[in-house]
């Protein structure tokens, strides 16, 4: 435990380092003549943005050892919240100079005004086109693989432009080691790019899979069993997940994330994904035939069981059930008895995702099942709608802040358990979140 606080304590300040490197820069050494305070806070902001905009693509970079401490779910919420206020610094950074120096209004028109301020009205475009995507994808009908190639080639657009925007005005850049500095971080950034697109899947590429088998599951579900291709796989904790390349080579920029469904003890290395079909595509993976070659980078997430505790509440709405499974699989394999209780939420008796092979997992293991079905039938004497304080006040001994929970479906479900586990006066530190949405 002080291994991860130590981690997550270092990382935190590299994080600060890299961001407020420029803006220490800004002070040191020769100075330029004194301009206006907002002149100078404009520039400073600006050069803050930009920084933490390059470095967002080690944020993506899926650094085990880096995510590890919070969860890969955790990094890209924050690299989604951190980019919003990167986005904010750099237009903010040309409002300001326009509002306490009007006469730069004129760079604004794109055909008389120098190549700096061209790149500079470019980045910013870019920022926000990216963010307005990023955003509204689902409104716009936008597919996920379409963003996401649009996503990269606009912040590459956005932080190039950037950098031959600053070089271009060089006001700050006259001291050598200041340029230096630029150079460094610039070169930190190509090789993140370089290492996500280039390094790491060359690696993947040597350590294929091959789907073994394609089963079709209750709640318009398959499960993919996906065996190594000469290699030995690798081992994961239940809990966690890996991004799936179905449909072409490692360097395809678009991976998709899925959890783990399958036992973390199976001996062969075999790996399974169960995945329910939402209209994109995951409505292609009951036709992906026998044979197939696949890549898995993983495994990733923190989403696991470790933490002492008299008994383990997994807590899961609709396809939020396959983590859990992983969970109740290794348990059953492992022999492991100690109380799990399951709150199960669904749609109605039919979708409900592993139905029959939970009950009969019931007999290896000390596990609960309780269904929360929001359509259940007319002879249904379990619990109704969603799954509230008062279905735990039913189902949990007290007291509750002596379990630990593992919450995974909707966003709105998690919002809600999450916010009853407050109310139940539950430590954070005892619940954990599986957000599937990483964008």
């Amino acid at each position: 435990m002080r291994s991860y606080t130590t981690r997550v304590a270092v990382w935190i300040v590299l994080y600060l380092l890299f961001i407020l490197a420029p803006l220490f820069a800004l002070l040191a050494g020769s100075l330029p003549p004194a301009r206006d305070f907002w002149t100078e806070f404009s520039v400073a902001i600006g050069y803050a943005g930009l920084a933490m905009m390059g470095l967002q693509f080690g944020l993506t970079a899926r650094f085990r050892y880096v995510t590890e401490p919070w969860g890969e779910d955790v990094i890209y919420h924050f690299h989604r919240q951190i980019s919003l206020i990167a986005v904010a610094l750099v237009i903010a950074h040309p409002i300001i100079l326009f509002a306490v120096r009007p006469e730069l209004l004129v760079l604004l028109n794109s055909f008389t005004a120098p190549w700096r301020a061209r790149f500079a009205a470019m980045s910013v475009y870019s920022l926000i086109a990216l963010v307005v995507m990023a955003i509204w994808r689902v409104k716009l009908k936008i597919s996920y693989e379409t963003w996401h190639i649009t996503h990269i080639l606009l912040a590459i657009i956005a932080v190039a432009a950037g950098l031959a925007h600053m070089v271009g005005w060089a006001f700050y850049l006259v001291s050598p080691w200041k340029r230096t500095l630029w150079i460094c971080m610039t070169i930190f950034w190509i090789g993140l790019l370089f290492y996500v697109r280039i390094i790491k899947p060359l690696f993947l590429l040597r350590r294929p899979y091959r789907i073994a088998e394609v089963h079709k599951e209750r709640g318009d579900t398959a499960t993919l069993v996906m065996q190594p291709e000469g290699h030995s796989g690798f081992r994961f904790t239940p809990g966690q997940f890996g991004w799936l390349t179905v449909w072409g080579s490692p360097f395809k920029i678009t991976g998709h994330p899925f959890s783990f469904s399958s036992s973390a003890a199976a001996p062969d290395g075999r790996v399974e994904m169960t995945i329910r079909n939402l209209g994109d595509f995951t409505s292609t993976i009951h036709t992906l035939p026998v044979g197939k070659r696949v890549y898995l980078d993983g495994p990733y997430g923190a989403f696991t069981v470790g933490n002492p505790a008299d008994m383990h509440v997994l807590i899961a709405g609709g396809i939020g059930i396959t983590p859990m499974m992983s969970i109740i699989r290794t348990f059953a394999d492992n022999g492991d008895k100690r109380p799990v209780i399951l709150l199960y939420g669904s749609k109605d008796w039919e979708s409900i995702t592993f139905r029959e092979e939970l009950d009969a997992l019931k007999d290896r293991l000390n596990l609960t099942i309780v269904h929360v079905i929001r359509n259940p039938p007319a002879d249904w004497t379990g619990e109704r709608g969603h799954i509230t304080a008062e279905v735990f006040k039913r189902h949990l001994p007290p007291p509750y802040a002596d379990h630990e929970y593992f919450i995974c479906g909707a966003d709105v479900m998690m919002d809600s358990i999450e916010k009853t586990l407050d109310e139940l006066h539950v430590p954070i530190s005892k619940y954990h979140s599986e957000r599937y949405s990483f964008v």
